[in-house]
């Protein structure tokens, strides 16, 4: 068994978190992950009340938490305080200013994580009172920058040992197995943040054609682009774009964002159409590097015990 600082401070098994992937992680992933001893995380995404009650209820009694996008909440900020009513294990905020929102969250008790791609972000973050770092490369599926897992992680662990010793560090982007969560740790790591390969898990809200379209999949077939943004009419910060694979969408359109905004609302109704019924030449199917990895789709539990059995055994291992 690995213990670390994160399995002590958030009374969990193993020092694993399912990532908050936005409508995918929806209460029966973040249960079947708690239930077989990490923290599972509902993907609030862009934030719907009726559907976060829905997951929340479907999670039953599981110790959950649960995932906003920051610039989205500072949108709709009453549903931290719907979220907050549910006792989440905790709250998990990305791709914006988490300060409005961490006091609230720590002032009903609930553990703060925030998810960086900078390490002035992580700097940020602490300054602000987070109580765990996400460190997430850019190997991470859906939306990112462009640091490196292996060069942030490192950079953000020395940051804390330096100056703030007390706050927790997990890495995200690209971990999609034991030998992933191990490296994590000796990179000074107390955690991992896994999304890709809980999303190609039995328990998430995917649709079958997107699983199978990632089990022929390499990492080579990734890209990150802002076209399918775009064609959600969803209004991302210009700096974050989204890992997926590419298909006949984004090899019409990534070159070419002018064209795309200029035939924007034809073009996104054939994206949220192929999105319904799983077309994945025009969908894009939301997954990162770690695809390359993802040879089946089982269950969530069984993939954590996976992970986490192969990384005890790393550990052990003499390679002298």
């Amino acid at each position: 068994m690995i213990q670390t600082r994160l399995t002590e401070r958030l009374g969990i098994e193993h020092p694993v978190i399912q990532a908050p992937m936005a409508f995918a992680a929806g209460g029966q992933l973040a249960a079947a992950v708690s239930s077989a001893g990490g923290l599972g995380l509902i993907g609030g995404g862009y934030g719907d009340a009726d559907w976060l009650a829905e997951q929340f209820d479907a999670a039953g009694s599981e110790r959950v938490g649960c995932g906003l996008i920051t610039w989205s909440l500072a949108e709709k900020p009453h549903l931290l305080t719907l979220v907050l009513e549910r006792n989440p294990a905790a709250m998990f905020l990305s791709f914006g200013d988490p300060a409005p929102f961490v006091v609230i969250a720590k002032d009903a008790n609930v553990p703060v994580i925030c998810q960086v791609q900078t390490l002035k972000d992580a700097i940020h973050a602490i300054e602000v009172g987070a109580d765990i770092i996400v460190a997430q490369g850019t190997e991470a599926g859906g939306h990112g920058e462009k640091r490196a897992t292996f060069t942030l992680v490192p950079e953000v662990a020395d940051y804390i040992v330096a100056k703030s010793s007390d706050v927790l560090l997990c890495a995200a982007g690209g971990i999609g197995d034991g030998r992933g969560l191990a490296a994590a740790l000796m990179l000074g790591a107390d955690g991992v943040v896994i999304g890709s390969r809980f999303w190609a898990s039995q328990e998430a809200m995917v649709h079958p054609n997107m699983h199978r379209a990632a089990l022929e999949a390499s990492g080579d077939q990734t890209i990150r682009s802002s076209v399918m943004d775009i064609a959600r009419d969803l209004n991302w910060p210009g700096r974050y774009t989204a890992h997926v694979l590419q298909n006949e969408f984004t090899d019409r359109w990534h070159a070419d964002i002018e064209g795309l905004l200029e035939h924007a609302a034809s073009e996104s109704t054939k994206w949220k159409s192929a999105w319904v019924a799983g077309d994945t030449n025009v969908a894009n199917t939301f997954v990162g590097e770690v695809v390359g990895l993802v040879n089946s789709i089982e269950p969530a539990g069984a993939l954590l015990r996976d992970i986490v059995s192969q990384a005890e055994k790393l550990l052990q291992s003499d390679f002298t």
